[in-house]
């Protein structure tokens, strides 16, 4: 039975985020809001949650996950940029894109798309995202709360806990959050390129949505 966490929006109470952090570090899979919608998230180098979400969402092992990042120090880390993508991502964040970049080494080779090498990463501008992010003092690896057959994402924390209770350790209700998900844009390459048009402006990329 998942256990069920009411936490402000945007004032995040530290002993709930705190017992969401444990059960992460514990290496259990959780339902959280972001900026633009739900996902499922779990600890970085834990495997055992990356198979547990690809069960849950019934995906292959092609699928992209994507690290939650705090900030563009974090992002460091783990992706490969020069100078000019650098401008462009702390003029775009935090906010509601997921980049695609060369993984680093400390991305674990599991994590990494297995053809390309590659990782996805976002800074959430989300204050429940912020803080649980903060007390883990790492990365989230994260999923978007898209289920099989579904057309959009979960948006309703009682309904996923009504369809999700037996499979995740917690669900986190920060409220409604939207059903639009992360703007894509794979970096590389020699110019941005959009991989999918969500919630996040094109525009700071100079990438025209035909």
């Amino acid at each position: 039975m998942a256990q069920f966490f009411s936490v402000h929006p945007d004032n995040p109470q530290l002993r709930l985020v705190r017992q969401a952090g444990a059960i992460v570090k514990a290496g259990g899979v959780i339902a959280y809001p972001t900026d633009s919608c739900y996902a499922l998230g779990g600890q970085l180098g834990d495997k055992g949650v990356m198979t547990r979400i690809r069960a849950i969402r019934q995906v292959d092992e092609d699928h992209h996950f994507t690290l939650m990042c705090r900030d563009l120090t974090e992002v460091s880390r783990y992706a490969k940029f020069d100078n000019t993508q650098y401008r462009l991502l702390k003029a775009s964040t935090p906010g509601c894109y997921t980049f695609i970049f060369p993984a680093t080494r400390e991305v674990p080779r599991r994590l990494q798309h297995p053809k390309r090498n590659t990782i996805g990463l976002r800074i959430p501008d989300h204050p429940i995202v912020q803080a649980l992010l903060a007390e883990l003092d790492a990365p989230l690896l994260s999923s978007t709360l898209l289920m099989p057959g579904d057309e959009f994402p979960l948006n309703d924390a009682s309904e996923i806990r009504a369809r999700l209770e037996h499979h995740v350790e917690a669900v986190v209700d920060g409220g409604a959050c939207g059903l639009e998900m992360s703007t894509v844009i794979d970096f590389t390459g020699e110019a941005p390129k959009l991989v999918r048009h969500g919630k996040g402006s094109l525009e700071p990329f100079g990438i025209e949505h035909g």
